[in-house]
């Protein structure tokens, strides 16, 4: 991209406002990808918007965040419980959405407005020229580690991003932004403080948001019932709520209402606009550090989180690279059946009857301060067979459990034949020579998916159990095999490939093997 012109001191000269300028994307019920303003998105979320597009998943669900945030300050969600199915089923129209949006001063949707700027905090202004680095440092999967020791000469790169990028880029911050420490002089700029970022509210955990078959579906679905909607965070300085200083940490403030917590400012961050060769805005120059610091939340505002663990020991699921969110489906399937008297997301899905919809659950994978991968998948959901899908999961992801620790043992058996004297430190990457484990991972996500719609259609569960087991179980064999394919063609390599195979199918033989796996003249 061409190199922006030259700078105003402040946004006075530039102006972008997402009510009137495309930059939501959008993927429409003709298979087209499109973007368009905020105001459009809510005049046509039920006639051709069949989801949004960010450009990650972690994009995706701010954009949402974003709208939903909108949907609570302009009383688009139902008041009481009691309401929310009606408007569901009804597909009741956004027209206070539109109607809000339209009537909201101009200043306060500005993205570059000099005192004012949507989403962001003005207080940086006039350190913007002496300290302010690269676009690229607003863009989550771009910024690299936040340690502020490392080298991040990357950061000052002047390629420019356009507006609506800017803007996508800053809501997924606000949402996702990791902990770590601000490339931004605290001395030199607000206080000491700005520099500790803390992790974002959806940062450490999976959002899990119900999909249905429009945008306009899945608002619905997702907007909780609530007569105290709160205040919308247009901007940093401008607020009938607390903002904290960067003098010292601050306890963090309760939220008022939904519409705060969707819109929170989780960074303090300021944007420096600039034309672009073509005529458009941009933004070239951008400073990150500390935002809002929040008081634990209450139920009511957490309504999708999924628990794992014991009920003493419970906590949030969050992304793992180790291990794959369908590993995890069980727990977001027994925070359907177990709902007991909370009234939250999954209470709600439960009382749609027989409408089926998806549960889409997305995480962001970190190692410490290092933002590393988005982590998402969907689930089926149909009221009624919560019970049925718990236990489909549930057996599912123990058949695929026994099955990695079966060629696990398998593995074993081959190295010990294959390497007769082995040093103890070599052991690790010998085993890992025949070890399918990689493969049967990789491999079991399809056919566990399919076993999910199998249940939440109807069929029943012990057959699709079963076909899924032999499906894991042949497969299986066929990754060992292909592993096994790398021993040499004399008496070891004979011997250790027969241990091999022998080992594996003595383990799904066993009287404790899971009945799935079993061969079937075996079983009685």
């Amino acid at each position: 991209m061409a190199e922006p012109s030259a700078l105003p001191s402040a946004g006075a000269a530039h102006r972008w406002d997402p009510r009137v300028h495309p930059c939501i994307p959008v993927g429409t019920t003709a298979g087209r990808t499109e973007s368009r303003t905020l105001i459009q998105v809510f005049r046509t979320a039920d006639e051709d918007i069949k989801a949004l597009a960010g450009s990650t998943p972690g994009e995706t669900v701010a954009l949402l965040e974003f709208l939903m945030a909108i949907c609570y300050a302009s009383k688009t969600n139902p008041p009481v419980p009691q309401a929310w199915l009606d408007c569901v089923e009804n597909r009741r129209p956004f027209d206070l959405a539109v109607k809000w949006l339209e009537e909201e001063p101009d200043e306060s949707w500005n993205l570059f407005h000099p005192v004012t700027p949507l989403g962001q905090n003005s207080l940086l202004a006039p350190f913007m020229a002496e300290h302010g680095v690269g676009p690229a440092q607003l863009v989550i999967e771009h910024v690299g580690d936040y340690n502020q020791f490392f080298d991040h000469h990357h950061l000052e790169h002047p390629s420019p991003l356009t507006a609506e990028r800017a803007f996508r880029a800053m809501l997924t911050q606000h949402a996702y932004g990791l902990s770590g420490r601000a490339r931004i002089s605290g001395k030199a700029t607000l206080g000491d403080t700005i520099t500790n970022l803390a992790t974002g509210r959806l940062g450490a955990r999976v959002r899990v948001i119900a999909l249905g078959a429009t945008l306009g579906d899945t608002l619905r679905l997702n907007l909780a019932p609530a007569s105290r909607r709160g205040t919308f965070n247009h901007t940093w300085t401008v607020s009938d709520l607390p903002r904290r200083d960067f003098k010292t940490k601050p306890d963090g403030r309760p939220v008022d209402g939904p519409a705060d917590l969707h819109s929170v400012l989780g960074r303090s961050i300021l944007l420096r606009p600039c034309t672009l060769a073509d005529g458009r805005t941009g933004v070239d120059r951008v400073l990150v550090g500390a935002g809002e610091l929040l008081a634990p939340l209450p139920d009511s505002l957490v309504q999708d989180v999924v628990y794992t663990g014991t009920r003493d020991k419970a906590k949030p699921l969050t992304a793992s690279p180790a291990r794959a969110l369908w590993r995890e489906a069980h727990a977001l399937y027994a925070a359907v059946a177990d709902r007991g008297k909370r009234l939250d997301l999954y209470h709600r899905l439960a009382t749609l009857s027989e409408r089926q919809v998806s549960l889409w659950a997305v995480g962001l994978i970190a190692n410490k301060t290092a933002p590393l991968s988005w982590l998402s998948d969907t689930f089926p959901y149909r009221p009624g067979r919560e019970e049925e899908l718990r236990h489909a999961a549930h057996t599912g992801s123990q058949l695929a459990e026994y099955v990695a620790a079966s060629l696990g043992k398998a593995a074993d058996a081959a190295w010990k034949v294959a390497y007769p004297n082995p040093k103890p430190a070599d052991k690790k990457l010998q085993t890992a020579r025949f070890d399918a484990r990689p493969e049967h991972w990789a491999a079991t996500e399809q056919p566990f998916h399919i076993l999910l719609d199998k249940v939440v259609a109807g069929s029943s569960v012990t057959e699709s159990l079963q076909a899924y087991g032999s499906t894991l179980a042949a497969a299986a064999t066929t990754f060992l095999e292909r592993r096994l394919d790398s021993l040499p063609a004399n008496a070891r390599g004979f011997q250790a490939r027969a241990d091999a195979l022998r080992t594996l199918a003595s383990e799904f033989a066993r009287q404790k093997a899971p009945d799935q796996l079993k061969p079937k003249e075996k079983r009685p």
